[in-house]
Order: structure tokens, then C-alpha cells, then sequence
């Protein structure tokens, strides 16, 4: 009898054990997470964070033409005391160390870099210098009249007449499309320049779609 006892018992025992283990097992498996493989591009160990659009500054035109109140960051490779950040004076002009008063307006951040490099060759040989627009606040045209958005704004590349009304919005249903005027100052006077909307629409008159320059006044009666 003792034995048949034992016997039934030990079954039990063993399905009570497996039952247990199992639980454990599965339990164990649900809290387990493999590692994401990583993508193509990048480095091991190396966690990535998406940058919101907000964090990424808009980039200017390389052919961008420096003015004043634009920033400017210069540094000279291998030289951390020759690394600034500098706004643009009204007259044009940065200071730089080593390299003295510069002027940058009308130019480009290339032909920038190329002047420094000619001056920094005097001090120190072979200078890589690295010339960046950080912040576009010279280039501003003005768009006024029957647009869906008029005002001034602020551009980090040249942009043309039918480019200008797209970023205003366009024009309204009762604007008179082809009564446009830019208005320009040239050496100092006032001078009006005519733009029809209809030629262009109509390709027929592409020239008319000029390249605005900094201070335009884009009028849509």
C-alpha cells in the first residue's frame, strides 16, 4: 500500500515542478528584448536621437552674398584661438584676429575665406580656414499689396519674382497681375521695374522674372 502511495504521488510532484518551471520560463521570456539591430550608417554602441526640423538650421546658398547683420563663424583648423563668431557691421566689415578689419559684404562665404587665408599666410603656414553663415539677416525683400501673405522676409538664398509671391502666399482674386512693380533703389533713387504676370504665365516672357536683390519692394496693386 505504501508503495502504490509513492508511486502516485511521485507523478504529481514531477507535474507540479514542470508546471512551475514553465511559468518561470515564460515569464523570464516576456520581460526579454533582443537589441535592434542598428541601421546602415550607424556606429556601434552609438545611440541615435532624430533632430527635430526645429533643430536643424536652414542652410544658405553657397552663392549667398554676405551683408550687414549677417553672423559669421570663422575658425582656422588646428587653432582654437582662432575661432569666432562675428556679426557683420554696418559697414560691412568683421574683425579677425591676425587678420585685422575685413570686409565681407558683397561677398561670398568662399571669397571670405580665400581673403583670410591670403592674410593668415603671413603668420602661419598654410592655414585651412572655414568660413560659415550661421545667420542670414541682410537679405530681405518686401511683398505688398493684394497677397494672401504681405510683409517682409528674410531669404538665405536670391530668389526671383514668381518665387517672392509663392513664399507671400500668392496673389489675391482681385489682384491686378499684370500692374506688379519691384520697386529698387539705385544709387539712391527710387526706380520701378514692371512685371507681368500673364506673359510669364504664359512662358512668353521669361526674362521679366528677375532675381530680387536685398531691400526689393514687390508691390501687387
Amino acid at each position: 500500500m505504501t508503495t502504490l502511495c509513492a508511486l502516485k504521488f511521485v507523478p504529481r510532484v514531477s507535474l507540479l515542478t514542470a508546471t512551475l518551471s514553465l511559468s518561470l520560463l515564460a515569464t523570464a521570456c516576456s520581460s526579454f528584448r533582443f537589441p535592434s539591430m542598428p541601421t546602415e550608417g550607424d556606429e556601434p554602441g552609438a545611440a541615435t536621437v532624430a533632430a527635430s526640423p526645429e533643430a536643424v538650421p536652414a542652410m544658405p546658398d553657397p552663392a549667398y552674398v554676405i551683408g550687414p547683420e549677417d553672423a559669421l563663424e570663422i575658425s582656422v583648423w588646428r587653432d582654437d584661438t582662432l575661432k569666432t563668431a562675428s556679426l557683420v557691421r554696418p559697414d560691412g566689415g568683421i574683425s579677425f584676429p591676425l587678420a585685422g578689419d575685413v570686409i565681407v559684404a558683397g561677398k561670398t562665404a568662399v571669397q571670405v575665406r580665400e581673403e583670410l587665408v591670403k592674410r593668415l599666410s603671413k603668420f602661419i603656414p598654410e592655414p585651412v580656414v572655414t568660413v560659415s553663415v550661421v545667420r542670414v539677416s541682410s537679405y530681405r525683400i518686401y511683398v505688398l499689396g493684394r497677397v494672401n501673405k504681405p510683409g517682409d522676409f528674410q531669404v538665405g538664398r536670391h530668389i526671383d519674382v514668381l518665387q517672392a509671391l509663392s513664399i507671400a502666399g500668392g496673389m489675391t482674386p482681385f489682384a491686378s497681375e499684370d500692374g506688379i512693380q519691384i520697386i529698387r533703389k539705385v544709387d539712391g533713387k527710387p526706380v520701378s521695374i514692371p512685371f507681368e504676370y500673364s506673359r510669364v504665365r504664359k512662358g512668353g516672357d521669361l526674362s521679366q522674372n528677375i532675381t530680387l536683390k536685398s531691400g526689393d519692394v514687390l508691390l501687387v496693386p
